[in-house]
C-alpha cells in the first residue's frame, strides 16, 4: 500500500514539535514528582507534630467522651494549638471500639465502621500510610499513649492535590501556547530556509520547459543571487545549479558551433569534389565526342582529335588525384582524431627541420629562407613522415600568404624539457577575423578558392591534428610584419605503435596548400 509523500516541510515541523512535545511532557513530570514529593514530605511533617499533639491530649484526657461528646471543629483548640481542616483522629482504648472524627469547614464528621475498618487494614503492618477515604484522600500515622491507648492522627491531601492539578493545568497551558508558538516560529523559519530550494525547483522547471534538442539554444534562467548564497548550505544548492546550467549553456552553444561548423563542412566539402566532378565529367564527355568524330574523320583530323583526347585525359588524371588527395586529407584526420596512423620511433627533429626547408627553398625562389637549428641532434619518439607534413604545411602556408621578398625563418629550440619549432615570416599577418578559426578544417586565410591562394583549408587542420597526436600543442601569433606559428612537442612522447628498426618511414605525402 502506497502511502501519500510528505513534504519535507511537514516532516521537519513534525519531529521538531515531537521532540519538543516529549521534552516538554518529561520536564512537567519530572517537575510534578519533585514538588509532589516536597509536599508530601512537607505534609509528614505536619503529621509529625499534630501526632505528638494529639497523643499527649489523648493521655491527658477522656478521649472517648471527647470524641463523642463534644466532636472537634474547626474552632476546637488542643494543648494549645488550634486544630487544621482535615484533620483525622481516631482512637481505641484496650477493650474498648475505635471512635474517630474528621474535622471540616462545618464541623466534625464521626468516622463510620467501614471507615475505622479501612484506617486499620492501611495501618497494620505501617506506621503510617496514604488511606482514601469517602470524604478524600489522608496521609494517617498511628502511636500508643503509656496507657496502651491507640492513636491514629491523620492530615487530608486535598491541598497536595489541589496544587498539584494546579500544576498540571498551569503546565499544560503553557505547553499547548508554547507547542502553537513554537509550531508558527518553525514554520516560518523553514519556510524561509526552504526559499532557495523552491527557487531551485522553480529555476529548474523553467529550464525543464525550454526546448533543448534543436537550434540555437541559450540558458539564460538563473537561481536569484541572494537565493544562492554559498554560505549557507541550501545556498549552495543554488549556487551549484547555477554552476550547472552555466557549464550547460556553455556545452550547448559549443555544440551549436560545431553544427555550424559541420554544415560548413559538408557544404565546403561538397563544393571541393564538385569542381573536380564536374571536370572529369566535361573531359570524359569530350573526349568521347572527339572519339566518335575520330571515327568518321581522315587521317590529320584523327590526329587532332587524338591530341585534344590525350589532353582531356590529361586533365580527368589530374583532377582525379586533386580529388583523391582531398578524400585523403578527409580521412587522414579522421583516423587522426581516431587516435590512428601515427608510426612512432625514434628521430632527430634537427634533421627533419633540415630537410622541410630544404625540401620548401625551391617552390619559392623570391622569398628568403633561414634555418636556426641547434648543432646536436633533438631525438625523440614521433612519426617522421607525419612531422614532416607539419612542417612542409607550416612553410606552404607561409609561403603561400607572404608576398614576395618575404623572410621565412624555421628555428628549433629546447625549452624546459621540450621541443619547441617555430615558422615565423615578417609579411603583412593573418586577418584578426579568422585568427580564431585558423586551425579548424576548410578554414582559409583567403576566402578564394584559387590553388594559389585559397586552397582547401585543410593543411592547417591536419597539422594540428598531427601535434595533438603526439601530445604536444600548435599556436599563432600574428602582427603585421611578425607572424609566428610555434609547435611545442614533449622530448618523452609515447609512441603509439612501435615498428622495427628495419622497415623504413613511410614517405612523406605531399603537403597540401592551404
Amino acid at each position: 500500500m502506497f502511502t501519500r509523500p510528505v513534504s519535507l516541510q511537514a516532516r521537519l515541523m513534525a519531529a521538531v514539535i515531537g521532540f519538543v512535545s516529549l521534552i516538554l511532557v518529561i520536564v512537567a513530570i519530572i517537575t510534578s514528582a519533585t514538588l509532589g514529593r516536597n509536599l508530601e514530605d512537607r505534609l509528614g511533617e505536619q503529621l509529625a507534630g499534630y501526632s505528638n499533639t494529639t497523643k499527649q491530649w489523648v493521655a491527658a484526657s477522656e478521649p472517648v467522651a471527647a470524641l463523642t461528646g463534644t466532636p472537634l471543629s474547626a474552632e476546637s483548640v488542643l494543648i494549645g494549638q488550634r486544630v487544621p481542616v482535615g484533620l483525622l483522629l481516631a482512637v481505641q482504648q484496650p477493650n474498648r471500639a475505635a471512635t474517630g472524627v474528621i474535622v471540616t469547614t462545618d464541623g466534625g464528621r464521626a468516622l463510620n465502621s467501614a471507615e475505622l475498618r479501612e484506617l486499620s487494614r492501611a495501618l497494620r503492618d505501617a506506621d503510617s500510610a496514604t488511606v482514601s477515604l469517602s470524604s478524600g484522600s489522608y496521609l494517617v500515622t498511628i502511636s500508643q499513649t503509656h496507657d496502651g491507648t491507640t492513636v491514629l492522627t491523620g492530615l487530608s491531601r486535598v491541598d497536595i492535590q489541589r496544587t498539584l492539578g494546579s500544576l498540571f493545568t498551569v503546565i499544560a497551558l503553557a505547553t499547548l501556547g508554547g507547542l502553537l508558538l513554537l509550531a508558527l516560529t518553525t514554520a516560518l523559519t523553514i519556510s524561509m530556509g526552504l526559499r532557495p530550494l523552491r527557487a531551485v525547483a522553480a529555476t529548474a522547471t523553467r529550464v525543464a520547459g525550454q526546448p533543448l534538442d534543436r537550434g540555437e539554444v541559450s540558458i539564460t534562467e538563473r537561481v536569484p543571487e541572494y537565493e544562492a548564497d554559498p554560505r549557507t548550505e541550501v545556498g549552495r544548492v543554488g549556487a551549484a545549479l547555477n554552476t550547472l546550467l552555466d557549464h550547460v549553456d556553455s556545452s550547448l552553444a559549443a555544440r551549436q558551433r560545431n553544427e555550424e561548423r559541420m554544415r560548413r563542412f559538408v557544404a565546403d566539402a561538397s563544393h571541393e569534389l564538385r569542381t573536380p566532378l564536374a571536370s572529369i565529367r566535361g573531359y570524359s564527355e569530350l573526349s568521347l565526342k572527339a572519339i566518335r568524330q575520330a571515327e568518321q574523320a581522315d587521317a590529320d583530323q584523327g590526329a587532332r582529335t587524338l591530341e585534344n583526347t590525350t589532353s582531356a585525359l590529361e586533365r580527368i588524371q589530374a583532377q582525379s588525384l586533386r580529388m583523391t588527395r582531398l578524400v585523403e586529407d578527409l580521412l587522414l584526420l579522421a583516423r587522426l582524431d581516431e587516435g590512428r596512423e601515427l608510426v612512432s620511433r625514434e628521430l632527430d627533429l634537427a634533421q627533419l627541420a633540415v630537410e622541410a626547408l630544404t625540401d620548401a627553398q625551391p617552390t619559392a625562389a623570391d622569398h628568403a629562407w633561414e634555418l636556426d637549428v641547434p648543432e646536436e641532434p633533438v631525438m625523440l619518439l614521433g612519426d617522421a613522415g607525419r612531422l614532416h607534413q607539419v612542417l612542409a604545411n607550416l612553410l606552404a602556408n607561409a609561403r603561400t600568404h607572404t608576398p614576395a621578398g618575404t623572410t621565412i625563418t624555421l628555428s628549433l629550440a629546447i625549452e624546459s624539457g621540450t621541443a619547441v619549432l617555430r615558422v615565423h615570416d615578417d609579411g603583412p599577418g593573418i586577418d584578426p577575423q579568422v585568427r580564431d578559426e585558423l586551425f579548424a578544417r576548410f578554414a582559409r586565410g583567403d576566402a578564394s578558392r584559387a590553388r594559389q591562394t585559397g586552397g582547401t583549408g585543410l593543411g592547417l587542420a591536419i597539422a594540428k591534428a598531427i601535434v595533438e597526436g603526439h601530445g604536444g600543442t600548435i599556436d599563432v601569433t600574428s602582427a603585421p610584419g611578425d607572424t609566428t606559428f610555434t609547435v611545442r612537442l614533449p622530448l618523452e612522447t609515447a609512441p603509439q605503435q612501435t615498428v622495427p628498426e628495419e622497415f623504413p618511414p613511410p614517405p612523406p605525402p605531399a603537403p597540401p596548400a592551404q
